[in-house]
């Protein structure tokens, strides 16, 4: 069985974080109901009842003391200090929480270079003990926010410490993308920069805007970090579930990414649902599929029929059949435009556990050159202020920051753009210019 660990990195990380680990108990709760410490636990879990021989190992018994398989960062205390207090304290020894006082100031450069130097060993520290108490590492999950200066700057310095470290283990990012409405006035410098680390260190990113696929609701972002959170349980459902056509974390990277740097991932879910829905009304399967490729079901806002597919995931849980699968699949090719050189370029799985409360739900993960529209529009507010010059002493002032720092972030981006672009070519030849990952 293998295992996988979760880092998350600033306010938004860990909020989203603990939401998952809440839904991601139920729903083993709601499974397991003897109470047995199983496979599908040890995927996320470990079993801390150190009064037995064997601890994390022992299988046999009812569960004691389950620690999350997590490391928790952030440079200011309220967050992780209510989940120290909170209903999920127990899933975390405080070794596994890094925490400073004084915040990054919404300043990429302050969360990568001063924190990132600072805390650089502790992090490695925490992150090799939780990765020695699993079997089998398959994946690491970083979950942060692109628009302030931790989940920016600290998240990203995270990353390049995974790759340092475990470089064969596979990284999935998920990052929440501040919206042109953002109130952070510098989140454009911010996530440019991040973008910069996330396209050379990442293996998949899923990209989330904290107004995607989201109706007005009283507590938008509560109801974003549900969302998400469900996202990442539909992501781990086979490796937590058994399944008649399960997906390993490591085929969506395999199978997703024919280009190691376009590796950014649109993702949709079916049913949608935030916290203030109480009785979510049954879909019909069909209708699942057909909401599945429309852009108000998009964690971001973007919309891929009318843009290219590289490659398309559809991760399904419940009671689906396999027949039920490829009629949709089949229904849905012709109004779905592929890459010439990848007409069959779909990965499926299923799942047979539902999520809590549902009959059966989809996630589909799509490689779509759709994602070079919100890039193109996150370049465009970074250069409002770059042209200004505007707010780059607060950035140049951070030792190790430099003033090119921003020109190659901004570079590197405006190459990601020009890749998607360049796959929508009608004069693009069938075999493309850029290097296919092996």
């Amino acid at each position: 069985m293998t295992q996988s660990i979760v880092v998350q990195v600033g306010q938004c990380g860990n909020q989203v974080g603990c939401r998952f680990w809440d839904l991601a108990l139920r729903e083993h709760a709601h499974v397991n109901q003897k109470g047995v410490y199983d496979e599908a636990l040890s995927s996320f879990f470990r079993n801390d009842d150190s009064r037995r021989a064997g601890g994390a190992n022992y299988t046999g018994g009812r569960i004691i003391a389950l620690k999350a398989r997590a490391v928790l960062v952030d440079m200011e205390e309220g967050v992780l200090g209510e989940i120290l207090q909170g209903p999920l304290r127990q899933l975390f020894s405080s070794t596994q929480l890094i925490s400073d006082v004084s915040g990054s100031g919404n300043n990429w450069a302050v969360g990568h270079h001063t924190y990132g130097s600072t805390y650089r060993e502790q992090i490695v520290d925490q992150v090799r003990r939780a990765a020695e108490q699993c079997d089998c590492l398959q994946c690491f999950f970083l979950i942060h926010s692109m628009g302030g200066g931790t989940g920016s700057g600290l998240g990203t310095f995270v990353l390049k410490l995974l790759e340092e470290e475990f470089p064969e283990v596979y990284r999935i990012v998920t990052s929440v993308y501040p919206t042109a409405e953002d109130d952070v006035i510098t989140s454009p410098y911010n996530s440019v920069l991040a973008m910069k680390e996330l396209t050379e260190h990442a293996d998949c990113v899923l990209p989330v805007d904290n107004q995607g696929g989201v109706v007005k609701v009283e507590k938008p972002f509560d109801a974003m970090n549900n969302i998400v959170a469900n996202l990442l349980l539909n992501i781990t459902s086979s490796a937590r579930f058994e399944g008649s056509l399960n997906m390993d974390l490591n085929e969506i990277a395999m199978n997703l990414v024919p280009f190691p740097r376009l590796h950014y991932l649109v993702s949709s879910l079916t049913p949608l649902y935030t916290l203030a829905d109480v009785n979510v009304p049954t879909c019909r399967l069909d209708q699942m599929f057909s909401d599945a490729f429309s852009k108000e079901h998009q964690l971001i806002r973007a919309d891929p029929k009318h843009n290219l597919y590289l490659a398309c995931a559809l991760m399904l849980r419940g009671n689906v059949q396999l027949s039920d699968l490829r009629r949709n699949i089949e229904r849905l090719k012709p109004t779905l435009p592929f890459v010439p050189w990848n007409q069959e370029g779909w990965k499926t799985s299923l799942c047979s556990v539902p999520p809590v409360g549902h009959t059966h739900s989809l996630l589909t993960l799509a490689n779509n050159t759709c994602i070079k529209s919100t890039f193109g529009e996150l370049r465009e507010r970074f250069l409002k202020l770059y042209r200004k010059k505007a707010h780059l002493h607060h950035y140049l002032a951070v030792d190790g920051m430099e003033s090119a720092g921003f020109s190659e972030a901004l570079s590197c981006l405006s190459t990601l753009i020009e890749d998607y672009t360049h796959l929508e070519s009608p004069l693009m030849p069938n075999a493309p210019r850029l290097s296919i990952a092996t």
